[in-house]
């Protein structure tokens, strides 16, 4: 089992940035696909980007795209998640989460971190 811990959540202004980290341990990291999901208060947790094991297949949700960034850095067992423009929408919790293969769907992931809570003012 994997074990997920993320971090570089904060306060931001919005149309500003922050990059999210995800740190991984516990079994080979370059043998999951990785995600990101956010949940906000009252909300459903939602899909935000995938990697595949490699990195060579990204996916992102129509909300971020153009916006985000999802890479990972196997040597160092850890994924990102680079947040630019960010919007006062964009506030959440966001959870990282590993899964066996690339996917968008809640149920494909069976490994989930703690959440770092990320706030975009006006």
């Amino acid at each position: 089992q994997v074990q997920l811990v993320e971090s570089g959540g904060g306060l931001v202004q919005a149309g500003g940035s922050l990059r999210l980290s995800c740190a991984a341990s516990g079994v080979t990291f370059s043998s999951y696909a990785m995600g990101w999901f956010r949940q906000a208060p009252g909300k459903e947790r939602e899909f935000v980007a995938a990697i595949s094991w490699t990195g060579g297949n990204t996916r992102y949700a129509d909300s971020v795209k153009g916006r985000f960034t999802i890479s990972r850095d196997n040597a160092q067992n850890t994924e990102y998640l680079q947040m630019n423009s960010l919007k006062p929408e964009d506030t959440a919790v966001y959870y990282c989460a590993a899964a066996p293969v690339v996917a968008l769907s809640l149920s494909q992931y069976n490994c989930w971190g703690q959440g770092t809570q990320v706030t975009v003012s006006s």
